[in-house]
C-alpha cells in the first residue's frame, strides 16, 4: 500500500480516521541516528508506526523498532507529542488518516541490523548526512527537537 503526506496542504484530502502512533529517536555510541527508508513513500524517517491492541505505548515503539530495523532498544523518554491536524496520511486504500503521535527516545541494547517490507534501507546515519536526506517535515521536526531539546514538545 502506497502512501501520500499532506502537510498544511490547503488541497489535501480531509481526514477520515485518526490513529495513535508512535517512533522513535535512537542514537548510537557515535551519535549516530537510526533512520529507515520507508517502503510506502520512498523517505527517511525515524522507525514507528501504530499502535496495536494489547500493548503500551512503549511496547509499541520497542516493537515498530525491532520489525522496521532489526534493532533492539529502551524507550528512555518522551521527545514530544505530535496531533497537528494539518498533517494527514492518505493512504491506497481510501483511509486518510490525522496521527496522534508520541516520539519516544530510546537506546539501543542489541539485534542485528536489517531491512524489512516496511523498510527498504535502516541504517545508522551520521548527523552531518541527516540533512542532505530527503525527510518528511513532520519528521525532521520530531529529530530537530531530539537533538535541540530535554523537554517534551507538544505541537
Amino acid at each position: 500500500m502506497t502512501r501520500v503526506d499532506y502537510y498544511n496542504d490547503p488541497n489535501a484530502p480531509k481526514a477520515n480516521s485518526i490513529v495513535v502512533a508512535v517512533s522513535a529517536f535512537i542514537q548510537d555510541d557515535e551519535g549516530r541516528i537510526l533512520m529507515i527508508r520507508r517502503t510506502d513513500n520512498d523517505l527517511y524517517a525515524i522507525p514507528g508506526g501504530q499502535l496495536e491492541l494489547g500493548e503500551t505505548l512503549a511496547q509499541a515503539a520497542v516493537r515498530e523498532v525491532r520489525e522496521e530495523t532489526g534493532i533492539e532498544c529502551e524507550v528512555t523518554g518522551v521527545i514530544g507529542l505530535f496531533s497537528n491536524p494539518d498533517h494527514v496520511i492518505a493512504y491506497s486504500d481510501g483511509e486518510v488518516r490525522q496521527e496522534f503521535s508520541i516520539c519516544f527516545r530510546a537506546s539501543p541494547c542489541g539485534g542485528k541490523l536489517r531491512t524489512s517490507s516496511e523498510s527498504k534501507e535502516a541504517n545508522w546515519i551520521p548527523l552531518p548526512q541527516v540533512a542532505e536526506l530527503s525527510i518528511h517535515p513532520s519528521i525532521r521536526l520530531r529529530i530537530e527537537h531530539a537533538l535541540s531539546s530535554n523537554t517534551v514538545f507538544f505541537s
